[in-house]
């Protein structure tokens, strides 16, 4: 794979893309969380998901080892390991690559179809999860503020929402020193924007937008 796409694209934006084999060394810095399902990564310059596709891989391993024997739960954790990476990038075709190429880790993994509720509801989490926009202003590409979903899964086919603003999310680790589960959760910077309710695979499937509709339309 070539690691630019153009010298003019080096010179307008810097962009130059990390080679494999750097990506899985700088996992393996952090082996331990790139490798655990629940362990959420943000790529601040996601390109076209190198680190993210490396992560997910990790991550569905972990999903295998653990929930082979379970064809249910193995396809609730794999969706859970997609909504635990996140990504800012600013330039249109490769967030647009970078979300192709995440979910077809997904597809191949459990063997889906577009079709498939599953692949349509990582396709709607991975448009939320992976933002087009300025992760040094923190915006989006129409300017507003990057908003990111934390998601986790309640057992039994249920996945909660929770919105958090990318600027609290950020000013959030100056308390990364005090113990966990420390009495600090009603500060304004731990605050959700918006909680939804629980929803399930089909539901969050409901919500993905047709093929060719693009995002804010």
């Amino acid at each position: 794979m070539s690691l630019t796409k153009s010298k003019q694209r080096v010179a307008d934006h810097g962009e130059v893309f990390t080679p494999a084999w750097l990506v899985e060394a700088m996992l393996d810095l952090v082996k331990g969380e790139s490798e655990r399902i629940d362990s959420r990564f943000l790529e601040p310059a996601c390109g076209s998901g190198n680190f993210l596709v490396a992560v997910l891989r990790r991550k569905l391993a972990a999903v295998e080892l653990k929930f082979a024997k379970s064809d249910f739960e193995k396809r609730q954790y794999a969706l859970l390991a997609v909504m635990c990476i996140y990504g800012i990038e600013l330039l249109p075709d490769n967030i647009a690559e970078c979300r192709a190429n995440v979910l077809e880790v997904l597809a191949e993994y459990l063997k889906l179809e577009g079709s498939d509720d599953l692949y349509k509801a990582a396709a709607f989490v991975l448009s939320q999860n992976l933002v087009q926009g300025d992760a040094l202003k923190m915006l989006t590409q129409e300017g507003k503020p990057i908003t990111f979903a934390e998601w986790g899964y309640l057992g039994k086919g249920k996945f909660q929402r929770r919105d958090f603003l990318f600027d609290s999310l950020a000013q959030s680790s100056a308390y990364s020193k005090l113990p966990m589960f420390a009495k600090h959760d009603k500060h304004e910077i731990f605050t959700p924007v918006k909680t939804y309710p629980p929803m399930t695979i089909r539901e969050l499937a409901a919500l993905a937008r047709p093929e060719g509709v693009k995002e804010g339309a």
